[in-house]
């Protein structure tokens, strides 16, 4: 849910340019199927995280069968919230030195 988040993070997009922006932000780690991605866009427009936009591209860009999404300020919120969150444990295993070289901590 959070890689979704982020990918709605700088624009609004349909669902398959999520599934590109994810796999993209997480060097193909995170391949999201399409059952995967549209059961948690489910979850995260009832939750108020998400929105359907209005805003379209051109005709000539756009297919009218995509639908767009983009973050709430709410969503923007979480999104922000969770990042500092994990960026608080990230330094904390810095800090015990968990990922130095075996044998120098």
């Amino acid at each position: 849910m959070f890689y979704v988040l982020v990918a709605l993070a700088d624009r609004d997009r349909h669902g398959y340019a999520i599934i590109k922006a994810v796999a993209r932000h997480t060097s193909d780690k995170v391949l999201l199927s399409t059952g995967t991605l549209y059961g948690i866009i489910k979850r995260l427009l009832a939750e108020g995280l998400i929105v359907e936009s209005a805003r379209r591209p051109a005709a000539a860009l756009d297919d009218e069968r995509r639908r767009y999404y983009r973050l709430t300020d709410f969503g923007r919120r979480v999104a922000i919230a969770e990042a500092e969150r994990l960026e608080e444990m990230v330094a904390v295993v810095r800090a015990t030195h968990l990922l130095d070289e075996p044998g120098t901590a």
